[in-house]
C-alpha cells in the first residue's frame, strides 16, 4: 500500500472511530488496532491524536472543496451557479457533521481547531466565488463594483449560516425549496439583478 493510501486509511478509520466513540474516547491504540496497521505505522504519519483529528477535518473539507470546484466548472449561468454553490456548501457541511455522529460535538466544542484547519478551504472557496462573480460580471449578468469584496461577503455570510442550518434553526419550518426564492432574492439583489421566479 502506498504512503498516501496508508495515511488515508488511517484517517478514514480514525474518522469512523471518532464518529462512533468521540474524540476523547478514542486512543491512538484504538486507531492502530482498527486499521490493522499497528502503532509504529500510525506514529510514522501522526505525532498524536490531535494531528489525526486535524487530518480528519482536512479530509472532510477536501471532499467538500472538490465538489464545489466541480460545480463551479459546470457550464451553467453564473447566477444559477452562485445559488447552487451556496446550497451545496450548506448541505454538504450539514451532511458531514451529521454523518460524523459523536464527532459533531467536537466540531463545535473545538471550533478554533476547526477554524485553523479550515483556513485553506475558506481561501479556496472565496477564490471560487471570485471566479464565478468575475465570469458573471464579464457576461453582464452581475452589476458588481468590487468582485473580491462580494466574494468575501458571500463566503462569510454562508459560513455564519452553517450552525443554524445544521440544527434546522434557520427560518422555522422552511425547507430548502421554500427558502431558495428568498435566498435568490437577496443574492440577486446584491448582484444588481432582479429576481424572477423560474
Amino acid at each position: 500500500m502506498s504512503i498516501s493510501k496508508t495515511r488515508q486509511l488511517l484517517v478514514d478509520v480514525a474518522r469512523q472511530l471518532f464518529a462512533k466513540n468521540g474524540l476523547e474516547n478514542t486512543t491512538m491504540n484504538d486507531i492502530a488496532v482498527a486499521s490493522g496497521k499497528g502503532r509504529r505505522t500510525l506514529y510514522t504519519y501522526f505525532k498524536n491524536k490531535e494531528e489525526v483529528y486535524y487530518s480528519v477535518i482536512e479530509s472532510e473539507l477536501e471532499r467538500l472543496s472538490d465538489s464545489l470546484e466541480e460545480l463551479a466548472a459546470k457550464k451553467i449561468r453564473p447566477h444559477d451557479k452562485i445559488m447552487e454553490l451556496i446550497y451545496m456548501h450548506l448541505n454538504m457541511i450539514k451532511e458531514t457533521v451529521v454523518r460524523n455522529g459523536n464527532l459533531r460535538a467536537e466540531f463545535f466544542r473545538n471550533i478554533w481547531m476547526v477554524e485553523k484547519v479550515r483556513k485553506k478551504f475558506d481561501e479556496d472557496e472565496i477564490a471560487l466565488f471570485r471566479k464565478v462573480y468575475a465570469e458573471g460580471k464579464e457576461e453582464g449578468e452581475f452589476d458588481i463594483d468590487d468582485v473580491d469584496l462580494v466574494a468575501d461577503i458571500t463566503h462569510y455570510c454562508i459560513k455564519g449560516l452553517e450552525v443554524p442550518y445544521i440544527y434546522g434553526r434557520l427560518g422555522h419550518g422552511l425547507t430548502e425549496a421554500t427558502s431558495r426564492p428568498m435566498v435568490a432574492k437577496v443574492v440577486y439583489g446584491a448582484l444588481g439583478k432582479n429576481y424572477h421566479k423560474p
